[in-house]
C-alpha cells in the first residue's frame, strides 16, 4: 500500500509545480497588458452578427432568424445579448 503514495508523492508536487509556473505565467501577461481569452470576432457566429442583428430590427423571432441564418434560437439571443450590453456600455 505506501508504494504508490510514494509514487504520487513526486507525481502531484510536479503538478503543483506546473500549476505554479501557469499561473505566474498568465500573471506577468496581464501585467504586460495582454487580453487574455476569446478574442472579439473570433466566434463562427460574429460573422453572421449583422445579419442576425438586422432580422431581429425587422421583428423576426429568435427561432425564425436562427433558421434564417443558420443558427440556434440561443446563439441569437447570446448574439443580441452582446450588442445589448455593448450599447449600454457605449452609453454611460
Amino acid at each position: 500500500m505506501s508504494k504508490p503514495l510514494i509514487v504520487s508523492i513526486p507525481h502531484r508536487l510536479g503538478r503543483e509545480e506546473a500549476l505554479r509556473r501557469i499561473k505566474s505565467g498568465i500573471a506577468a501577461a496581464k501585467a504586460r497588458g495582454k487580453r487574455l481569452g476569446r478574442q472579439p470576432g473570433q466566434r463562427p457566429s460574429d460573422r453572421k452578427a449583422k445579419k442576425v442583428l438586422k432580422l431581429a430590427e425587422a421583428g423576426l423571432s429568435y427561432r425564425l432568424i436562427g433558421r434564417h441564418v443558420g443558427l440556434s434560437k440561443n446563439t441569437v439571443g447570446a448574439i443580441l445579448q452582446r450588442e445589448r450590453a455593448a450599447n449600454q456600455r457605449k452609453q454611460v
